[in-house]
């Protein structure tokens, strides 16, 4: 059987300007990962990103670290398909005041829990954004997310499926895919996209037109290789 290792984004600029940048920790993060693949003798055919820069980010990082014998010899994909949602529209169209960041860290500064507070924020932005009955206000809505993250993984379904495809895409979009391959309910990804670690790797089993789950948000390569400070979930 094939494998499609699917790794979440490691840890972003949360709460800077810029979010879609890699934090110092997470290009770490990434490292870590790099050197347990090559630990692991871990070889790849295809390595495919989102199309996003913390993606690229962490594929660099990650590369970095392995013997280009592991490392396929073809360049690296850009699959939209795998891009993650976007995050500030989801937040805006619940709470149209955060259009100011600092509007945001004055609440959540002002709260004596501010990461749990942040959590139920998004809860509810992410329920508004799944119910279907604000579709026309999203420029992608849920639906078309899901559908286009599934297309995606479908073309990764080729005859050839001994091989390992390496995929570096966000929490939403492995949520999305698990949802697809295990039959789960919308707001079961909600809760697996805010679980998910940073840098956690899921893999897939994959036969010809058929998708199985190996294992899900593995970060063991940051509890072994790293610091207590390498696991991180924002």
């Amino acid at each position: 059987m094939g494998q499609i290792f699917l790794v979440r984004s490691a840890q972003a600029s949360f709460g800077s300007a810029n979010y879609d940048q890699l934090s110092p920790r997470g290009i770490e993060q990434a490292r870590l990962l790099g050197q347990w693949f090559a630990r692991r003798d871990q070889r790849f055919h295809r390595v495919l990103t989102g199309g996003m820069v913390r993606h690229a980010q962490a594929a660099d990082a990650c590369q970095a670290e392995m013997p280009a014998g592991l490392w396929p010899p073809a360049q690296r994909e850009i699959e939209p398909g795998f891009a993650e949602f976007d995050h500030h529209e989801v937040m805006l169209r619940h709470c149209p005041e955060f259009a100011d960041p600092a509007a945001l860290g004055e609440r959540l500064a002002g709260q004596r829990e501010p990461q749990r507070a942040m959590e139920q924020l998004f809860r509810a932005a992410m329920q508004r954004w799944m119910t279907g009955w604000h579709d026309d206000e999203y420029a992608q809505a849920w639906p078309e997310f899901r559908a286009r993250v599934v297309a995606a993984l479908e073309r990764l379904d080729r005859p050839d499926s001994k091989q390992a495809t390496l995929v570096f895409t966000s929490s939403g979009v492995t949520a999305t895919v698990m949802q697809h391959v295990l039959g789960l309910q919308d707001y079961q990804v909600m809760e697996m996209t805010w679980k998910m670690a940073n840098c956690s790797v899921t893999r897939l089993l994959h036969r010809p037109g058929e998708f199985g789950l190996d294992y899900f948000n593995n970060y063991a390569h940051l509890e072994a290789l790293g610091g207590k400070d390498m696991l991180t979930y924002r």
